[in-house]
Formats: structure tokens, sequence, C-alpha cells
């Protein structure tokens, strides 16, 4: 019996499958040794050795299983994730099994399919000590970072703090945003179009004023855009030149682990923590039905835009047979990955074409459909066709004026078919006509209005989940196993919060760091953690001791630590909430204190009125009335949503929940509230209930359908909405509505 040590026990069910009846597939679980949970761990006598253990009793269990499953063995492969920390898992096996270090008994592959877990059993080799190393130099230099500054910052700032070596940076990014947004000064243009018409011609169209005199202008006040007005007030319209082109858009390489998670937070509002835990499950596989367990997905943790020429021949297969041969370009698609790129692993992409996404829908969760239809759509579109457009750009000449028309009319859609873009909200508000009338050099155009319009720059956008991923990736800071963790540690410490989907700083993440820019400048400098991660990146490659490029870091950092500790205690800021004082009706402050935040009467000391947070959270004053004792009635958040609560609280306990009303049912006629299931889950009921148990997951629309009878619902693909029948064997569309 051969044995093959994965981490997890759906990624050994999956290979199990594959290898057959002389193999065994058994699992460690993750790491079996760890550094300790409430002390350094750093022997600083010996170049800084992790003092790595088996520190949890299920992690001793492990070895020990794995210990007699090895003595049964004729051979044993380590089969853990083919990166840095794969690596470490399986040198840490290794020792703990006491295997032969001058064995080849290292397996990798990027994809869980038969043919890869094969060839990989037939190809093993020795562990990688250069990856090894610089997995744990990133450890330990965490580590010391971790556990020198959290305290400093908890005795100088305020408890339950933390610093990192790539969090703080990251936090830093976010920090300097909303600062230059608060410094942002508005200042003021004017933008000036017209529109025009050619006499027994439509359609209308809109022409932009771009210059004054052959020069480009740019109007800074109103005085400027009255001149302006004036000449094309007065003057004929003529058409001076006209551009006509065919433009082509290109589509976008496959996913690399930072823009997957970008589009799922953009596409599919996941945040990167849960789509990286999805994509983890398509990549160890899961029953699907009758074919059992498979896995759908390459490895999940990559930058590269590589793909094998297997897969891009089978690709383009895919492209000629469902969209046709029009949509194949005549050669394949080849995509340059950056050159800060590792490159060790393909991108991400579907194991097999044939496996669709409607052919699993009713066999997998919500999530993991949507998260592999998004991976099998971006991968099949970055082999096809480019988009081609109809371009004409004409120039318009009025008197001393020169204004600019553009048009672009879609040709061919190309991989558009496949994948739709997201569009940016940033994107100039200008946009092009989306039709021209015929043009040609010399007609002259009919005036039918002049649009002035006031404008004033706008601040830079704050960061939201998914551009803070892509800042991170560009400026070096991080690696893609890294983003979903680093964002998960700001929320967690209360550094940052979300409003809506940008990302704001609270006043702690804004003290914290200015702090640590204070006193540990290089913590939060951008460009040093970039250059240091590719120090750390080096270490697997040029041979230089780890515990060197360690050494380097930690020295100067020891020094700034006294420093530190010998500064002043910061003073921390308060917050205004949103809650007012039930004593005087002054606002309360959000305070921290010894044991975590609370609510504090700003009217103090004419009002010393406190209230824990955690005991009770903030509230909000209504205008209903309370009938049972004709008190205010205040909106409270509890755990399945918003609901009313009398102020007058303990001597009236009346409460009642907030319904939203969202259609009228269609079975009994009476309305359909929105409700919060016990896991936290919308869903809509009739108020009739139990007489009437009307259902649904989806928004109703109050209607039925006029196909099979089943209700219809609302259902929201790609930013819009559609009428969509509930009954999922019915092809009933109700088309897109809309929202004006």
């Amino acid at each position: 019996m051969k044995l093959v040590i994965v981490e997890s026990p759906a990624k050994a069910k999956t290979i199990g499958k594959y290898l057959g009846p002389d193999y065994r597939v058994d699992a460690s679980k993750g790491h079996i040794w760890d550094l300790p949970d409430k002390e350094m761990g750093i022997d600083f006598n010996n170049n800084y050795q992790p003092q790595l253990s088996a520190r949890k009793p299920e992690q001793q269990e492990t070895i020990e299983r794995l210990k007699k499953e090895v003595a049964r063995a004729e051979k044993v492969y380590l089969a853990t994730d083919p990166d840095r920390e794969g690596e470490a898992i399986s040198y840490h096996l290794q020792c703990a099994l006491n295997l032969d270090p001058n064995e080849k008994n290292r397996i990798m592959f990027n994809e869980i399919s038969k043919k890869a877990v094969n060839n990989a059993i037939e190809h093993p080799d020795y562990i990688n000590k250069g990856l090894v190393a610089a997995q744990q130099a990133r450890r330990v230099l965490d580590r010391l970072v971790g556990y020198t500054l959290s305290p400093v910052l908890c005795k100088k700032i305020t408890n339950k703090l933390s610093a990192g070596r790539v969090q703080s940076a990251a936090l830093r990014i976010i920090v300097d945003r909303e600062k230059e947004i608060k410094n942002f000064q508005p200042e003021e243009f004017w933008h000036v179009s017209a529109q025009l018409e050619k006499p027994k011609n439509k359609p209308q169209f809109k022409a932009v004023l771009t210059e004054v005199d052959g020069k480009k202008i740019k109007i800074k006040n109103k005085e400027q855009c009255d001149r302006a007005l004036q000449i094309l007030q007065g003057n004929d319209y003529v058409v001076t030149g006209v551009k006509r082109s065919v433009t082509q858009s290109r589509p976008q390489p496959p996913f690399t682990t930072s823009t997957m998670q970008q589009d799922a937070v953009n596409k599919l509002r996941m945040s990167s923590n849960v789509a990286m835990s999805v994509a983890q499950q398509l990549y160890e596989g899961f029953d699907i039905g009758a074919m059992g367990h498979v896995a759908l997905v390459t490895y999940i943790r990559t930058d590269s835009v590589r793909v094998s020429s297997d897969a891009i021949a089978a690709a383009r297969e895919r492209i000629a047979q469902v969209y046709g041969n029009q949509y194949l370009p005549e050669k394949p698609n080849f995509y340059a990955t950056k050159k800060q790129a590792q490159d060790a692993h393909e991108a991400i992409r579907p194991i097999n074409l044939d496996l669709t996404p409607e052919s699993i829908k009713d066999k997998v969760q919500r999530n993991q459909y949507l998260l592999y239809k998004l991976i099998y759509e971006r991968f099949l579109a970055s082999q096809a066709a480019p988009a081609k457009y109809n371009s004409v750009s004409v120039g318009i000449s009025c008197g001393r004026c020169g204004l600019t028309a553009s048009g672009r009319t879609p040709v061919f859609d190309g991989y558009l078919a496949i994948y739709g873009e997201t569009k940016s909200k940033d994107k100039d508000e200008d946009e092009e006509n989306a039709a021209l009338p015929q043009l040609f050099e010399g007609d002259r155009l009919n005036l039918v209005q002049l649009n002035p319009e006031q404008r004033f720059t706008k601040a830079p956008a704050r960061y939201t989940e998914a551009s803070i991923i892509k800042a991170m990736e560009e400026k070096g800071i991080g690696r893609p196993s890294t983003y979903a963790t680093i964002m998960q540690t700001l929320y967690k410490r209360e550094y940052v919060v979300k409003d809506g989907k940008a990302l704001v700083p609270s006043n702690l993440g804004i003290q914290v760091t200015e702090y640590l820019q204070k006193y540990f400048s290089e913590v939060v400098d951008v460009q040093f953690t970039a250059e240091m991660e590719d120090r750390l990146d080096a270490i697997e490659d040029n041979g230089e001791p780890w515990y060197n490029v360690v050494d380097s870091f930690y020295k100067p950092m020891q020094k700034e630590v006294e420093v530190a500790l010998h500064s002043r205690k910061v003073s921390l800021q308060d917050e205004m909430s949103d809650v007012l004082c039930d004593k005087c009706g002054a606002p309360m402050l959000i305070r921290n204190g010894r044991y975590g935040k609370y609510l504090a009467c700003s009217n103090y000391p004419n009002c010393s009125n406190i209230k824990s947070l955690k005991e009770k959270a903030p509230a909000k004053a209504t205008n209903i009335v309370c009938e049972l004792c004709g008190g205010t009635m205040m909106e409270r958040q509890g755990r399945y949503g918003k609901y009313l609560a009398c102020s007058n609280y303990p001597n009236c306990r009346n409460t009642k929940p907030i319904t939203e009303t969202v259609a009228k049912c269609p079975k009994c006629g009476k309305d359909v509230t929105k409700r919060i299931s016990k896991r936290g889950t919308p869903f809509y009921g009739c108020t009739g209930y139990p007489e009437c148990d009307f259902v649904s997951w989806d928004v109703p629309t109050g209607k039925l359908c006029p196909t099979c009878g089943a209700h219809l619902v609302y259902k929201t693909l790609r930013g819009k909405k559609y009428i969509r029948c509930s009954n999922k064997d019915c092809n009933y569309d109700g088309g897109e509505v809309s929202e004006s």
C-alpha cells in the first residue's frame, strides 16, 4: 500500500477517487506544527529559529495516526498545496514522521484531475528547502512584528490592538486616501455641450466644446462660460472633419487570485474572505451527484495568467462548438504575466469545460455555483474574439469655437457574449453618443439646445474591498493568499468599517496609523514593505540565509521600540454616535474604556449618563407612539434584523418587528413582507400565515406566471433587474424592469 498525505479531507477524497485501491490518501488537516499562541516562540540565541511543535491535542493525534499509516506503507508521497506554505507543511510532515529527507517523496499538481495526479505520482521530487526557508522567514518576521509592536500599541493607545507587517501598510493606504479626501479642495469648472441635428436627419446628438481659437480650453468660471456661449449662440455649426474606424475591445486574461477576488466583490457582492473560502472548495472538490467527488478548478492561489496548451485547445473547441467559429480568433490569445509575479502556477480556470456551470447548478450551493460560473466564463472569454465597434469622431466648428462629437456602435459582441465587463462608476460622464446621423465634411448643422453645466472636481473615491486588493497587488505588498486575511484583520480590529461598499478608516485606525508612522515608520511605509516582500521572495532563489533578512529588519525595530515605550500615552478621540441620550436628549459619544467601547453623554458634566454598547445597542428615535404606554418607540437592531422597542423599558416591554411590504400575496392577496430567518437569511412571507403558507426566497412581484401559473419574482443579474418565473423548470422571461 502506498500512502499519499494531503492537507484537507475533501482533497483526500477527490484524489483517492483517482488513485484506486493500491493507494491510501490521508489528511494532515492543515499544519501539524505551530508557533505557541501566547508567547513569541522565537529562539533569539539560535538565528531566530521558530519553536514549532504540535500545540493542540488534535495535531498530536494526527501525527500518531499518520505514523501508523507510514509504518504500513511501502511508499509515502507528500501532496500538500503547491506553494510556500504547502512546502513548509510537507517539510514538517517529513520531520515529524521521520521520513528520509534524501528520498523523492514530494509531489505537486496544479489541478486535482486524474491526469495531473497520476503524472505527479510518476515524477516525485525532493522537498524544496528554498521554499521552506522563504516561508519560515515570512512566518518568523510576521510573528516578530506582531508580538513586538502589538503590546506597544496596547500600552500606548488602548487594549486589543495589533500591528502587522503587511496589515499596517494596507491600513496606511486606506488612511492616506481618507486624509486626501478630507483635505480635498474642489475646483469649479464648466462643461458646455450643444445638442445638434442634421437637417432632415435623425437622431439628434451631443457635441462637446473642446477648444477656442485652436487651443484646448478648460472653462473655470461662469464669466468664461458666458463668453463661450455668446460665440456658440451667434454662429453656424459646420462639420470640419469626420474620422471613421473599426475599434476593438479585447478580452481580459483568465483570473489570478487578486482579479478573482475583485470580480467576486464587484459582480457577486462576496467579501474577499468568502470568495477565497468558496474557491478553496471548488479546488478541493465535493460530491456532484452521479459523478461523485469532483474538483472543479485549478489551484486558486496564483499571480500568473499563464494557461497550458491543452486548456487553450479545449477552450477554443468549446467556443466554436457553443458560439460558432466567428467567435474564435484565428490564433490563440496569450497574456503577459506581470514582472513581479512568481508565475509558479497557471491562472485559475475550470478543469473540465464539459462540466458547465448550468450542469451543476442544482447540485451545489449558490455561492459555489456563482463563483464557478464566474471562473468558467472568464476563462472561456479569454480565448474568444474581440468585440468590434464602428467608431466615429466628428470635428465641428462654430465661429472661434471647436466642438467634438463621437459615437460608437456595436458591430460584433465577441467575448462579451460570454463574459460581460464591469462598468466603472468613475467613467467620464460625457460618454459617447449611442448613434450619430450620417455626417460628412462641410455639412451644416442646426443648434437645438446649448447645455452649460457648472461642475466641480471630485475628491478621489474611497477604496472598496476590490480596489484595495488591486492597490495592494499593484504596490507589491502582501501576496495572493494574504489579501483576504488582511481585510478580515482590519475589520476585526475595528480599524476599518464599511459604508456601503466604501472602506472608511475609524478614528482608532487613523490614530494607530499615525502612531506607527511616528515611531515605526518602516512598518507602515508601502515602498519598504514591497521591497521586503521582494527580499523574502528572493530567499528561495538566491540562497541568502533567511535569518539574515529577518535580522536586518528586527534589529532596527528593537531600537524604535525603546523610544516608543518612553513616549506619552495617546489620548483617543471620541466618536459621535447617532444615539440620543435618553436622560437629556444630547448626542451620545462612543468612548474607549478599559473593558471596551461604551456610550457617554456629550453633555457631561451636566449629564453623566453612560451605557454599555454590549449591553444596549444604539437605538434611533422614531415618530411612532407605543400603543401600550404612550412612550416613543425606538428602532433597534436585533439578531434577526431591525425591530421597534418602547423607550420606557423596563417599565414597558412592548416590541414589534419592522416589516417591509414588498408585494401582494399571489395566493390570498394579503401583504407579503420581508423577514429574516434564524440563519440571518432574508426571505419573503405572507402576513396571512398560518392560513396562507406563501413564502419566497426571491422578491415576489405579486403576479403569476402566464406560462405555468407559479409566482413571478425579481432577479438581479449584472446590476439589472428582470422578471423571472420562480419555477426552475419554466423558461418564462418577463424582461428587464425599468427603474424609472
